[in-house]
């Protein structure tokens, strides 16, 4: 999708945030413009394979959990469309297994920020042995390299997951998990419940920024994601001399951590000290000002901020890292 903030030169944007994230301790941080992983031409691999069976860890009604970790995959086969009650028509795998897109990727270039501990949580699909089932637009299939070297299958440039919790065919427990998690179509956009007003047939055609800045009626100037969800930061975690989360493991299901955006791909956020950094679980996170960045589970709506204030420790975000309507900070 092209909108006018997207018209920043991403080499200078590059240019500038490498010479940021030494302000912050250049050893553990990288630098938010950085692609991983080349790609495949769009439909590369589309119509190969048998288009019938399903590869090792998804057998039929099995689930396509992983065993060990980021590199494993479940193989997809042939690709098909399925009509669920409440999203319409979603994408599936030859076993029937509902196929998801996380937000915190991205499409152009394809891109996969899910590694580590989430990977084991969503496992990539692999894109050996695809091919199109009727009605599915082979030149929307694709592939991406991992950070581990092996392939995960696109669809209209948007790395395609399966959910560790789909326990058989047709589950799709996954749907909105996060805020970030959405069955895939057919087109490759976001699934969404009936009436929701996005999804299949209706997802806007102009997104946010990947974070931008909101003017909150009653917090004033706040940072949120790309699906207008607040940002929010934890009074606990470090940012000098770099980064460090004290969010971890349940913690981390109620406040999942920003993943990587480009720089190029935000508006009215501070460019001095945006980087991203790797975490303790070996997942890569977004900061603002060195300071890392989180969405609220309990907030379900754009507009929501029912996280501020939480605990005393969880604040919502300023353009410039600060934490807003926190005491002296």
């Amino acid at each position: 999708m092209k909108t006018t903030w997207r018209s920043a030169s991403l080499a200078a944007s590059t240019v500038a945030v490498l010479a940021l994230t030494t302000a912050c301790g250049s050893e553990s941080g990288t630098s938010s413009s950085q692609n991983v992983g080349a790609t495949a031409p769009a439909g590369g691999i589309a119509g190969v394979g048998v288009g019938t069976g399903v590869g090792s860890g998804v057998g039929s009604g099995a689930s396509a959990s992983p065993t060990g970790g980021t590199g494993a995959q479940g193989a997809a086969g042939e690709l098909a469309i399925s009509a669920n009650t409440d999203l319409g028509k979603i994408l599936t795998d030859g076993s029937g297994k509902t196929l998801y897109r996380f937000d915190a990727d991205t499409a152009e270039p394809p891109k996969s920020n899910c590694d580590g501990d989430c990977a084991t949580t969503w496992p990539p699909v692999s894109a050996d042995d695809i091919s199109a089932g009727d009605g599915i637009d082979k030149s929307l299939l694709g592939e991406v390299t991992r950070t581990d070297g092996t392939k995960q299958l696109t669809v209209a440039g948007w790395p395609a997951y399966y959910y560790a919790k789909d326990a058989k065919a047709g589950d799709t427990t996954g749907q909105g998990v996060g805020n970030k998690w959405f069955a895939l179509t057919p087109e490759g956009k976001k699934a969404a419940k009936s009436g929701s007003g996005s999804g299949s047939g209706s997802e806007s055609e102009t997104e946010l920024p990947g974070l931008s800045v909101r003017n909150d009626p009653n917090l004033g100037k706040i940072v949120v994601d790309k699906n207008g969800m607040t940002v929010y930061r934890f009074v606990k975690d470090k940012a000098w001399p770099e980064p460090v989360s004290n969010c971890n493991g349940a913690c981390l299901e109620k406040w999942p951590a920003v993943a990587p955006v480009d720089f190029a791909e935000t508006k009215g956020i501070q460019e001095k000290g945006y980087m991203n950094f790797t975490r303790g679980d070996g997942v890569k996170q977004q900061t603002i000002n060195c300071s890392p960045i989180y969405t609220f589970s309990g907030d379900k709506a754009p507009g929501d901020i029912n996280g501020q204030g939480v605990g005393g420790t969880w604040f919502a975000v300023a353009p410039d890292g600060k934490l807003v309507g926190a005491p002296a900070q």
